[in-house]
């Protein structure tokens, strides 16, 4: 457990393709008693009922359900790392909050609430477009402008190929103003048998970056 993390993280789920992404990390999260504030856009959710066959309310309605079918997806085991019953219960002892993505009054679109980082994952083109411009139209947006403009960490998770110029030039400018662009490409180096591990490997690279401790991935040299 990461006992030292005090400050919540934001995650944000937008309207780009691999929802299971953003359920692993969820869970990741939580099994490590990381207080998190939740948003999903409406292209997010939309996403979420494409992929998961739920239809995940603006305030996190069956939230768990969504999770459950991407844990069936990926063929999780009971039990097993990063379960969704430890996450579960760690979300009843209030370490989960969800916000509407349009509630400018949630603690988190203000630069005064303390956090320790914000994870846009997976992250669509039109909010890395939004964020790079300062053109916020969403609670999504605003939080990430506030994680730049308070030089907290922010990592984008892109799941576009392949990527038009405009595209990449929008994470240049997300690069150039700190945020890490952490693309959502598995490697295979670590053993993969699996689509839980390809999905494993890109959510444990997001917690590393985020300074959570984890053991769902063997790593290079290990």
């Amino acid at each position: 457990m990461n006992v030292g993390i005090r400050s919540p993280i934001v995650l944000a789920i937008t309207g780009a393709s691999g929802a299971v992404y953003a359920t692993r990390l969820l869970c990741g999260l939580l099994a490590e008693s990381v207080p998190i504030h939740l948003t999903l856009s409406d292209s997010g959710r939309a996403v979420v009922r494409q992929e998961l066959q739920v239809e995940v309310g603006s305030k996190g309605e069956k939230l768990w359900d969504a999770i459950a079918a991407a844990d069936r997806l990926l063929h999780v085991a009971q039990g097993s790392v990063w379960s969704i019953e430890t996450a579960r219960q760690q979300a009843e002892l209030g370490l989960l909050s969800v916000h509407h993505c349009q509630d400018y009054f949630a603690p988190i679109a203000s630069g005064s609430y303390l956090t320790a980082g914000m994870v846009i994952c997976p992250c669509s083109g039109s909010t890395l477009s939004g964020i790079a411009h300062a053109a916020s139209q969403n609670l999504i947006q605003r939080a990430a402008e506030v994680h730049l403009k308070e030089h907290r960490k922010l990592i984008v998770v892109p799941r576009e190929t392949p990527l038009s110029v405009l595209q990449i030039e929008n994470m240049h400018r997300l690069a150039q103003a700190g945020a890490v662009v952490l693309p959502a490409a598995p490697g295979w180096y670590h053993g993969a048998t699996s689509l839980c591990d390809l999905v494993d490997f890109v959510v444990c690279r997001i917690l590393d970056q985020l300074g959570v401790e984890n053991h769902a991935m063997q790593r290079w040299g290990s």
